[in-house]
């Protein structure tokens, strides 16, 4: 009983395209060689996208999966697998696509609702298996309709909440779903339509003004919001200038708002009633005629020195019966100058500042643009200093100077001259500051400052500050005299110099032993000093050196020198003269001591 397995293949009846709700069955065919014909049993499963969907034994070589009423979910891959006689063969895959999808069910909580409150709807694909997506729409007349999209991967039904706005009156609601396949996405039909009533809590209020829209500054003009409310609760009526509110009430029909109308009253009023989430808005505009223009505020002069007479007039064009009154602006608020058009007063620092004047014509009450008034002190003469407070500076080094005036009214203007020449203008309150720093071995003075303000007595001039220039100390020397070797007891000369530096120098000289140690200081108006050592001894041969500073305070130091101490000429005389003394005794002993060895 020998056989083998030719093939294994998956067939669609009727084909592999059906439309939903048709009947489908699902074929799987083995084509099977024997030797003899004897019979064996074939083991089916059948799979979709993957996973088993279905078994059955049959000593046939055919097995029949039947779907009586095909619907989208049934759309996948179909294979099958055939055991028989300890071998197995698979089939090829085959896509089977069922076409369409059952038309949903939508159903709403409410036929009747309110302006402001939420229509709940729910919508179902009976016998369709998730994932699926659902599309709900709400549909007015004359407008395109608001839809909503909801994902849902567990179930077949989804719910969702539509807020009713104002204006909405007759609403039909439907929904679809859709099914992602293969070739994109299946849609099913429109649910039926749900048809929901709105009614109104209240209607758009009105608005009205008495005695009409278009009023004079000054005339009273009153506000009327009224609204019909079919149940007065948590209701309020606002009335509403751009963002501001100007007044409102709750749990009334009507609100009432007056006020002496101005030029800035002129715009757009709202009148808004509001109950929970529904507010209806009226809208009216309103037109307020000038009844004066603004004042303007003149000055004899706006810039003027102290204990001078300033005169201040206030006027308006075309009108002249008002009451006026002029201010002075300060940060507390404003100060009542005086109440008249005219003010005329001898002024002081103190009086430097904003004026403005008010005009009131029927408790109308306008205010002309500030004028700046400035007052001035003279300025009084700078004085010039280094910021250092030494009137040095180093050769090299930045000067940095201060003008500065101990009176005048800021700002002021300081300037400072190297010489004749203009090196810097600066503007500040009481003082300024120049950096020079370009000093040379011949800016030895000429710097001073000016000091001007807007005060009509002119420039102030500093004295004229002197500014000494300290060069600093180069290449120190050391010399002797003699030079290398001294006799003892002798005196040695020592003669220290510089090439360069500002008097006063001090000149310090110093041996080099273990430690430095001073022998000699001193203080030159020259650029060389001389120090005597007396009676050299011969512990005094060593290294010797000398260090120079001044006002510069950067010590300068020598090469060193070195200088041995030797005996002098009688003194080695008398040493050789004892040499030769004790080599001559010496002789004679010994001669004396041979001759007697020899007569023995």
């Amino acid at each position: 009983q020998v056989f083998t397995f030719n093939r294994v293949e998956i067939k669609v009846h009727p084909s592999d395209k059906v439309k939903n709700g048709a009947p489908m069955s699902i074929i799987c065919h083995a084509d099977i060689s024997k030797t003899t014909d004897f019979q064996l049993k074939h083991n089916f499963t059948f799979f979709k996208d993957g996973k088993l969907l279905f078994m059955t034994v049959s000593d046939k070589e055919d097995a029949w999966y039947e779907i009586p009423v095909a619907r989208s979910s049934d759309t996948g891959d179909y294979e099958c697998t055939v055991r028989a006689g300890g071998k197995s063969r698979s089939s090829n895959s085959t896509y089977v696509w069922v076409t369409g999808m059952t038309k949903p069910i939508l159903t709403a909580d409410k036929k009747e609702v309110l302006e402001g409150e939420v229509v709940k709807l729910r919508c179902e694909l009976p016998k369709e298996v998730p994932p699926l997506e659902f599309f709900f729409r709400k549909i007015k007349t004359n407008s395109a309709p608001k839809e909503k999209r909801v994902p849902e991967r567990n179930q077949n039904f989804s719910e969702v909440e539509f807020y009713v706005e104002e204006g909405d009156n007759i609403l039909q609601f439907d929904c679809f779903g859709k099914r992602q396949v293969r070739s994109g996405w299946e849609s099913s039909q429109h649910s039926n339509k749900t048809l929901v009533t709105v009614k109104e809590p209240f209607i758009k209020p009105t608005l009205t003004t008495r005695p009409s829209r278009n009023v004079t500054e000054g005339d009273q003009i009153e506000f009327e919001c009224s609204t019909v409310v079919a149940q007065m609760r948590n209701i309020d009526i606002i009335l509403q200038k751009n963002r501001t509110i100007l007044d409102s009430v709750r749990d009334k029909k009507f609100l009432k708002y007056s006020t002496v109308a101005t030029q800035e009253d002129s715009g757009e009023y709202l009148c808004k009633v509001e109950q929970g989430a529904v507010s209806k808005t009226t809208k009216l505009n309103v037109f307020v005629s000038e009844l004066f223009p603004k004042p303007t505020l003149s000055a004899s002069m706006t810039k003027l020195d102290e204990s001078k007479d300033l005169i201040l007039n206030c006027s308006i064009n075309g009108l002249r019966r008002a009451n006026f009154s002029i201010v002075r602006k300060s940060s507390s608020g404003d100060i009542l100058l005086k109440k008249s058009r005219v003010l005329a007063i001898k002024v002081n620092v103190n009086d430097t500042g904003s004026y403005t004047c008010k005009a009131e014509v029927k408790g109308i009450v306008k205010e002309s643009k500030p004028v700046r008034i400035s007052v001035y002190a003279p300025v009084a003469k700078p004085t010039l200093s280094v910021a250092s407070g030494s009137p040095e500076v180093i050769l090299g080094k930045p000067l940095q100077l201060i003008c500065h005036s101990v009176m005048g009214t800021p700002p002021i203007t300081f300037t400072f001259y190297k010489g004749d020449e203009i090196k810097k203008n600066v503007t500040n309150d009481t003082y300024a500051m120049f950096l020079d720093e370009d000093i040379g071995l011949n800016d030895n003075g000429g710097y001073k400052c000016d000091a001007r303000n807007n005060h009509s007595s002119g420039v102030k001039t500093s004295n004229i500050l002197n500014v000494t220039v300290i060069v600093p100390i180069r290449d120190a020397s050391l010399g002797s005299v003699p030079y290398g070797e001294v006799e003892v007891g002798s005196d040695t000369a020592f003669l220290c110099s510089v090439k360069e530096g500002s008097w006063p120098i001090d000149f310090k000289f110093f041996k080099k032993t273990d430690h430095e140690v001073l022998l000699h200081e001193v203080r030159e108006y020259s650029d060389r000093t001389i120090w005597h050592k007396k009676t050299m001894k011969r512990k005094d041969t060593g290294t010797y050196y000398c260090m120079a500073s001044n006002r510069a305070s950067a010590d300068v130091r020598s090469r060193p020198i070195t200088i041995s101490v030797i005996l002098a000429a009688w003194q080695k005389g008398v040493i050789a003269a004892f040499v030769l003394t004790a080599m001559a005794g010496a002789v004679a002993v010994a001669l004396w001591w041979f001759l007697r060895k020899k007569k023995k």
